[in-house]
């Protein structure tokens, strides 16, 4: 049979034909990839010229483009339009690849090529890319076990086939138990406190689940978070809480206790056969941060000076609620009661402001804030094939016209989507052979959906989400560069977050959201009193919010410094990581569980990077103060961070890059000052 995944795509710009793609065609395609892929190394193998640049590095970068054409198709569908089928080929493929990579940087033959490029790279008149790339080939072979004996070899392969097998099955169980639960609710009266448009969806979720005239909540944030945050009645809102926090915990099929123990086993085991201290060590070889006790030191220094605030914090919550009835207050009441001091601290109201932010009109702002920060433009297909009937198709030019990348944007929850927000590629930048190929950028999130009488309304939160994301595919779209492996998002972890995070700024800037931010109904601009209102509550609890960033990036680093890997006992574990943080007025509750389904380090790739989102944040609060100086649409510094940082890529060290768009290496002050935790 002919297959669409084997063939040249021919949709505009060689975007995928997803609608002709079928579950069956991926196993023969994956085979056929793989197969081209050894026959490309072994053609390196056996190349009796004397290694060179071109010859063995290029070659190398290029040996399996099919394969990873087809892997970016597939690894992105079983994140947003997953089902069984996917999710078996997800587990029969896995190991071929972990076995092909393996194939690769384990290949003495391919290492002693690259090693005898990179011993002559001062003398090969090389330029700065493509000494990146030379330097970063040598560093991937060196780091993933090229000099290793025969027998360590084999012990790798085996644990790097586990670690592929068990992440998977990780995110499978996540995906499964958040499916599994749902709150049905026949009574009207145990809807009181939640806004219209959330009963409304409510109500939607319960029709098309066969339950007319009652009401599904589940544990997808559009659905959870509201009813957390409204929800009247104490005792649902507690039902709520425990199904969300014994995901995975319970016992059932869906437990991840043990795949916990066995992930971070198997990671221990491989930092050690690659001659390291632990996983947290072989991890930051390739980050910023100079090693884990910086990183730790990093989060105790933040932990110290959010502490005390968040203390305050809750003691004012805690205190309120008492003083409006409530006898105490746990974990399922702190949205509750947080939610209304806020509204009656500042006199805001989320669900007031969500009439403001119509998704559309939020996209389309985010479109007009990158037209003037970085002149370019995007324009609405039809033509362009998707995955899914919700996914809107954009092409995206620059102010002469060039065709800068295709956008892909999926806002909505269903059954096959996994939680959360991301951004992705079905295609990197790259120039080979003459060509270029411009990316084909992905940004999956999860919003309320419209309903029979609304259209989609975001809460701040989820504008400040979708900004998030689409600074990430700016990232992608914007790159420039030789080699796909160093451009776009392809950097190192803890700096990938800059170019996402820097936009939210954008989001509490008056200039910025008059562009966008207007009535759904009356077209009525977002008014002055209440940007005043969103800056000022803007630091709300930002001591406790840093004090639970902290504590995830503490538990991570715990997980994956650990001499010997062993976990005796999950809950244990994590509450004793966690300890540093902890806050005595608002106590843990027994029983829940944030390891089995913490998906960014035991699914995603932020394994002993977690703390990445502060160090981050430290990069964008700096570098928006530049902004802030300058003027936030100020063309000169826009081009600076577009030359410096966006197109970039991981084509040189990323401090090099910051300090060439600021001047000056960033301070953690600027951060402190924005989160209002500066004495």
């Amino acid at each position: 049979m002919s297959n669409p995944l084997l063939e040249n795509f021919a949709g505009p710009f060689g975007t995928a034909p997803f609608s002709a793609i079928k579950e069956e065609h991926f196993i023969p395609a994956f085979d056929a990839a793989i197969a081209e892929a050894k026959e490309n190394i072994k053609a390196l193998e056996s190349n009796t010229d004397a290694p060179t640049f071109e010859n063995s590095v290029v070659a190398l970068e290029h040996c399996s483009d099919t394969l990873g054409k087809i892997s970016s198709i597939f690894f992105n569908l079983n994140s947003a339009e997953t089902n069984d089928e996917i999710q078996k080929i997800a587990q029969e493929v896995s190991p071929k690849l972990s076995s092909l990579h393996n194939d690769i940087l384990l290949n003495e033959k391919l290492f002693e090529r690259v090693k005898a490029v990179y011993e002559q790279k001062d003398t090969l008149g090389l330029d700065v890319e493509d000494t990146r790339l030379l330097e970063k080939t040598y560093k991937d072979f060196s780091l993933n076990g090229a000099e290793l004996n025969a027998e360590d070899k084999e012990k790798l392969r085996e644990v790097d086939l586990k670690l592929s097998k068990l992440s998977l099955t990780f995110g499978e169980h996540v995906l499964a138990a958040t499916n599994a639960y749902e709150l049905v609710i026949e009574k009207e009266e145990d809807l009181a406190g939640l806004p219209e448009a959330v009963v409304e969806g409510a109500a939607m979720t319960a029709k098309e689940a066969g339950k007319e005239g009652k009401w599904q909540f589940t544990l997808q944030y559009p659905s959870y978070v509201p009813f957390m945050t409204y929800a009247e009645n104490r005792a649902l809102r507690k039902e709520l809480f425990t199904a969300f926090g014994t995901r995975c915990f319970d016992g059932g099929e869906n437990d991840n206790q043990e795949i916990v123990k066995e992930i971070v086993q198997y990671r221990n085991e491989k930092a050690k056969l690659l001659g390291f201290e632990n996983y947290a060590d072989y991890v930051l070889e390739k980050r910023m941060a100079p090693s884990p006790n910086a990183v730790v030191d990093f989060l105790t220094d933040l932990e110290q000076k959010a502490h005390p605030a968040a203390n305050k914090e809750v003691e004012d919550v805690v205190n309120y609620a008492k003083e409006n009835g409530a006898e105490e207050v746990q974990r399922w009441d702190w949205g509750f009661w947080s939610e209304k001091l806020k509204k009656e601290r500042y006199a805001i109201d989320d669900e007031a402001l969500k009439p403001y932010f119509k998704l559309e009109n939020v996209l389309n702002g985010v479109f007009e804030v990158s037209s003037k920060l970085y002149d370019l433009h995007f324009e609405a297909r039809t033509d362009i094939d998707k995955y899914h009937e919700d996914v809107m198709t954009y092409e995206v030019k620059d102010g002469k016209g060039r065709h800068i990348a295709v956008f892909y944007a999926d806002f909505f929850p269903r059954a096959g989507k996994r939680g959360g927000a991301w951004m992705t590629s079905f295609r990197g930048q790259s120039i080979y052979n003459g060509e270029e190929k411009r990316p084909h950028v992905s940004i999956v999130c999860n919003f309320t959906k419209p309903t029979e009488t609304k259209p989609s309304l975001l809460t701040f939160n989820e504008v400040t989400t979708l900004f998030h994301e689409f600074g990430h595919a700016l990232h992608g779209m914007l790159a420039e560069g030789k080699y796909e492996s160093l451009t776009g998002t392809s950097v190192y972890w803890d700096f990938v977050e800059l170019p996402s995070q820097v936009l939210e700024n954008w989001c509490y800037e008056k200039e910025a959201l008059d562009l966008f931010a207007s009535h759904y109904e009356t077209g009525e601009k977002i008014p002055q009193e209440m940007i005043d209102k969103i800056k000022a509550s803007s630091t709300f609890l930002e001591g406790y919010q840093t004090l639970r960033q902290v504590s995830f990036g503490l538990l991570d680093m715990s997980y994956h410094q650990l001499h010997d890997g062993k976990v005796a006992n999950v809950s244990q574990f994590e509450e004793k990581a966690m300890e540093p943080t902890a806050i005595e007025t608002l106590p843990k509750v027994d029983g829940v569980n944030m390891s089995v389904a913490f998906s960014h380090i035991f699914q995603g790739g932020y394994a002993a990077g977690y703390y990445s989102y502060k160090w981050a944040e430290v990069l964008d609060a700096d570098a928006f103060e530049l902004f802030k100086e300058k003027g936030i649409f100020d063309k000169n510094t826009a081009s600076s961070f577009k030359e410096n940082i966006l197109s970039r890529g991981g084509i040189e060290d990323p401090m090099e890059l910051y300090k060439r768009f600021r001047g000056e290496e960033p301070k953690v002050d600027a951060l402190l000052r924005r989160a209002g935790l500066l004495n």
